[in-house]
């Protein structure tokens, strides 16, 4: 609202002023990082194993503390890892492409599916409101309050939900819910039946839902392959969503023109709609069960060392 007033900045650079703002913030998450512990995983699986126990032991010491219980482990369980270097890629493509091919499936229609729906209407939300409900320039900024809100409930609200009912059925459920309100939208939108206050509403409920699911996928895709590949895993699925979720406020941009006719942003919000459906099958049918398993049940390691390499 500040860097927008042409008052304070001319309309040619408050924006980009605005654009400033995500490499200060850039800044700052390198700072943070450089105070966060490693995983006792990451060290261990890079010679760090004093380090690594350290960090169990302080993790457990801090549960007792709060008087949780700690369940003893098998030593049926127990399993030896290697050091390792960085993975090559070659290594990474059989892993994605021949070891897991279904579960590279679910990360890549997660992330795709979730950011074309959010570019869609994110990057075109201003224009919407003002070709279709008249809204002002000046005005059209108060209702993305309602929709960052609502970004961000989602996931504090049901983030429970998704260890206890499990990130497969919840993934399908919070997507399938938010393509079935865009398409409830969608019909009313094409009616003329909406404002530009029940519109937000109908986008807030939608993303309050597929916010949820999103911040799940980002899990689901770290969890479901070798630890060692975790950071690499979420890195190529996001750039590919990215890539893919780039094209969603170009087409949709058309798609709004005027505002004369309402019929082409109709048909792309069903598609928007079927989009987030499709993501949320593909997930019920070819996702993993990992909530409550540690990582080493759910994927082996690739650093783990078998009966034959101890031989």
């Amino acid at each position: 609202m500040f860097l927008l007033n042409p008052d304070i900045f001319a309309e040619n650079i408050g924006w980009r002023i605005g654009f400033f703002i995500g490499p200060v913030l850039g800044l700052g998450v390198i700072f943070l990082r450089r105070h966060i512990p490693e995983s006792p995983r990451w060290l261990m699986t890079h010679g760090r194993e004093k380090e690594a126990e350290e960090t169990v032991d302080d993790i457990e010491a801090r549960v007792e503390r709060e008087g949780g219980e700690l369940t003893p482990v098998d030593d049926s369980l127990a399993i030896t890892v290697k050091a390792t270097e960085s993975i090559p890629f070659r290594q990474i493509a059989h892993v994605l492409l021949r070891q897991y091919p279904k579960r590279t499936l679910v990360g890549a229609t997660m992330m795709i599916t979730q950011s074309f729906l959010y570019n869609a209407i994110f990057f075109t939300y201003a224009l919407v409101l003002q070709n279709f409900y008249g809204t002002s320039p000046s005005s059209t900024q108060y209702f993305f309050f309602p929709f960052a809100i609502g970004n961000l409930l989602g996931p504090l609200v049901l983030r429970h939900l998704f260890d206890v009912w499990g990130r497969r059925k919840m993934i399908f459920l919070t997507y399938g819910i938010a393509g079935v309100v865009l398409a409830v939208s969608a019909v009313l939108f094409h009616a003329g039946t909406l404002n530009a206050a029940t519109q937000t509403i109908f986008w807030c409920v939608s993303f309050f839902f597929a916010s949820a699911g999103a911040s799940s996928a980002y899990l689901t895709v770290s969890e479901i392959f070798p630890l060692e590949l975790r950071s690499q895993a979420i890195s190529y699925f996001f750039a590919l969503g990215q890539i893919a979720g780039a094209g969603a406020p170009l087409l949709y941009g058309v798609l709004i023109g005027d505002g004369s006719d309402r019929g082409p942003l109709t048909v792309g919000y069903f598609i928007g709609a079927g989009v987030m459906i499709i993501g949320g099958i593909v997930a019920l049918i070819f996702g993993v069960d990992a909530e409550r398993k540690s990582l080493e049940t759910v994927t082996a390691p690739l650093s783990l060392v078998t009966t034959d390499d101890k031989r």
